[in-house]
């Protein structure tokens, strides 16, 4: 039953998702740009 109301959550989540009912609460400070896996540094320093 459990297993039930897990898959009816994440039902619900896909839904929301799809309607555009959910944001994004992350801000940008942990996703920089990256070239081969290195942070990207400004140029400007």
């Amino acid at each position: 039953m459990e297993f039930l109301f897990f898959l009816l959550f994440l039902a619900l989540l896909v839904a929301a998702s799809a309607a555009g009912l959910t944001a994004d609460s992350r801000d940008s400070a942990d996703w920089k740009p990256t070239e081969d896996g290195r942070r990207w540094q400004s140029r400007t320093s």
